[in-house]
């Protein structure tokens, strides 16, 4: 079985200001690795023996970068799919759908900017989802939780329906934190990691469905769309037109046939500088840096300088962030006040 890798690059990635920007969103920034979170999950599918050429769905203004990237790591076979703005996933995942080379395509669909460390895991997870996949039904990956976290919405797994694989019994927003340490108590629930598998004629089936303006939306701006060498342009008037919705809301949460592989495979969307730290590389004294950076009797910080020395002293548990003639500086734990700065 060859699956179709889909790699959803059209975040802005504001949660990690000043280093992330609109123009220069975290995907593409080299963050846990030298190479980008972009790159890295396109490396993740590299084989071709197991997976055709991805399709990149991305910002149309973010079409430079993403060819400038993929040439790095001599991606030549992409094809790049230019969202002429944005409509969040569901949409996102369709235009897609209609881009695969047929229908009975099984799709891979991706964030571009989570981290991954154990890909043997997340590719063992995938070959348990296969088979019911096969048999027209939508798959995501549930993230074994480490514990209650309040920043990322739940899945609640029925009863076994393959081995490894549970079916889906209910997707909860993001909880509070007594309502988190209960699912996790509970032990039936694992943190929705954002990642699909499915073949595209049973994605699109299952937006005619239940998102039928969406679909007619969609199939109008591809029928329209503007192909030059390996980019689609869908078109922009048809698109405009489309129904914003993510795929959770749209399609997951009403499909009947929604299967969920727990795995626990290294996994973090890398949504905040704090998860930054709580992933980095630490130093005897708990420190996590980047740039040039000079400490002193200092612990438990994170500290990136790009384009500036940064030097501490006697300073614990902040976040330092320092990107040209931007510096932000917050204790860690408050990583959500970076959305009042940005921008």
């Amino acid at each position: 079985m060859i699956i179709s890798p889909v790699i959803l690059s059209g975040g802005g990635g504001t949660r990690l200001w000043p280093l992330s920007t609109p123009q220069t969103p975290k995907q593409f920034l080299a963050l846990t690795d030298a190479h980008t979170m972009f790159q890295l999950t396109v490396l993740r599918v590299m084989d071709r023996a197991r997976f055709t050429a991805p399709i990149i769905v991305a910002n149309a203004a973010h079409a430079g970068i993403v060819s400038a990237q993929l040439a790095e790591i001599g991606v030549t076979d992409a094809t790049i799919l230019l969202e002429p703005c944005a409509r969040n996933t569901a949409p996102a995942i369709a235009l897609a759908a209609l881009a695969v080379s047929a229908p009975q395509s099984v799709m891979l669909v991706m964030p571009s900017d989570h981290v991954i460390t154990d890909e043997t895991a997340f590719h063992a997870a995938t070959g348990a989802l296969l088979p019911l996949v096969q048999d027209n039904w939508l798959a995501t990956y549930g993230i074994n939780p480490t514990g209650p976290e309040t920043g990322y919405g739940y899945i609640q797994m029925g009863s076994a329906v393959g081995a490894g694989v549970q079916a889906v019994q209910r997707f909860v927003e993001k909880p509070d934190a007594a309502r988190a340490a209960a699912m996790i108590e509970a032990g039936d629930h694992v943190w929705n990691g954002g990642i699909f598998l499915f073949r595209a004629d049973s994605y699109l089936d299952a937006v005619e469905a239940h998102a039928s303006e969406m679909g007619a939306a969609v199939r109008d701006a591809m029928s329209r769309a503007q192909r030059s060498g390996n980019h689609i342009n869908p078109d922009a008037d048809s698109f405009a037109a489309c129904p914003a919705d993510s795929i959770d809301y749209a399609i997951m949460e009403k499909a009947p046939k929604v299967a969920v592989a727990p795995v626990s495979m290294g996994w973090s969307d890398v949504g905040s500088w704090d998860a930054l730290h709580d992933i980095g590389e630490k130093d005897a004294d708990g420190n996590v840096t980047s740039g040039t950076v000079r400490l002193d009797s200092s612990h438990g910080n994170l500290i990136h300088a790009d384009g500036i020395r940064v030097s501490v002293h006697g300073v614990d548990d902040l976040l330092i962030i320092a990107n040209g003639n931007e510096v932000m500086i917050l204790p860690r734990g408050t990583s959500q006040k970076v959305r009042d700065f940005a921008g």
